[in-house]
Order: C-alpha cells, then sequence, then structure tokens
C-alpha cells in the first residue's frame, strides 16, 4: 500500500511531476525539461532524481511506463516514468498553492500582473 504525498511537495518532486504530466519521460528527458523550464536554477543530479523517483513511486505519485513507440536509446535501456492520477492532483494542488503565493506577491506590487 503506497505511503501517499506528504502534504506539501518538495520544490523538486513538483517540478518532476510537472515535468510528466504531459507524457512519459526518461531521467534524462526530466532533468533537461526541469533545467529548462527553471532557467537552470534547478538541476537535478541522478542521485537526487532517482532517489526522488523511488520515493515518489512508493508515495504513489509515478510509475514506470513502457518506452514509446519507436523509441532508440543510444545506448543502455533508460526507464520511463510517468505521473499516475494520485501524482497529477498532487501536482496540480502544489500548482495551485504556488499560484494563491503569486497573487498575493501581485497584490503588494512586487511582480506587475499580467
Amino acid at each position: 500500500m503506497p505511503d501517499g504525498p506528504p502534504a506539501s511537495l518538495p520544490p523538486h518532486w513538483f517540478q518532476i511531476l510537472l515535468s510528466l504530466a504531459d507524457e512519459p519521460r526518461h531521467g534524462l528527458g526530466i532533468t533537461d525539461e526541469v533545467a529548462e523550464r527553471t532557467r537552470g536554477r534547478l538541476r537535478l543530479w541522478p542521485g537526487v532524481l532517482y532517489t526522488a523517483l523511488k520515493k515518489m513511486t512508493e508515495a504513489g505519485l509515478v510509475a514506470e511506463a513502457h518506452p514509446p513507440r519507436g523509441f532508440s536509446a543510444a545506448g543502455g535501456k533508460p526507464r520511463f516514468f510517468r505521473i499516475t492520477p494520485a501524482g497529477r492532483r498532487a501536482c496540480a494542488d502544489e500548482a495551485t498553492y504556488w499560484s494563491s503565493v503569486v497573487a498575493a506577491a501581485r497584490a503588494k506590487r512586487l511582480i506587475k500582473a499580467r
């Protein structure tokens, strides 16, 4: 039985789930997508990434997935992961929380409204 997600996601867990929200990815794909989206502010080193994925799998937030049809690896056999329904809910809850934080910062005129 999964332990369930923590009440608030660690920042790197949120970024991993966000990376998986649109498609399954392998480790390097997750790392690259997170680095690009965060403009390099968050780098997921292999030890951090795979420890997080193990714990997130145990919590029922992600699961291993089959490689996409036609995927060809240059070497080795990359492990693919996908977000689960529980992971999608946890990611959405965290995004909603951060949205309220951004709204508060806008209200205090720390950032411009779009």
